[in-house]
């Protein structure tokens, strides 16, 4: 089994805010693509230093996150980002990595997005038992 990208966009969700206010216009919301890792083992969206300067992603705060190798790092929390895959999309924080180390696509966006691994293809999917809407369990 080998690695598995995906075309994700990436959007200032304060800027999205601040356009449906018209405060700013729509060509001002900062936004791009982005070929992510998949990686259904790392939690959380993770972007590297020219991802989080690029969409001016404000920070949150610090958070401690053990690696792959028990190795345990501090990195800035920002946020919040708009996150889209074809016709899914979700808002979260994301945690930045420094200098320009690839970005990951992690479970927690993946689930709330209903999206799937789909490992013989090596492909992110929309998940097919449900094409045209995202569903999750509330209980």
């Amino acid at each position: 089994m080998g690695l598995t990208y995906a075309d994700i966009e990436l959007i200032n969700a304060d800027d999205l805010a601040l356009a449906r206010k018209s405060i700013i216009g729509q060509e001002e919301v900062k936004r791009l693509r982005s070929n992510m890792l998949v990686d259904s083992g790392a939690l959380n969206l993770c972007i590297n230093e020219s991802i989080q300067a690029q969409l001016q992603l404000p920070f949150l705060e610090k958070r401690v996150a053990e690696l792959a190798n028990g190795s345990r790092e501090e990195y800035d929390l920002v946020g919040p980002v708009v996150v889209k895959f074809k016709n899914r999309q979700t808002v979260c924080n994301a945690l930045v990595l420094q200098g320009d180390n690839e970005p990951l696509f992690g479970a927690i966006p993946m689930e709330d997005m209903d999206v799937l691994l789909h490992p013989s293809r090596q492909e992110l999917i929309v998940n097919p038992d449900h094409p045209y809407l995202a569903q999750m369990k509330l209980k």
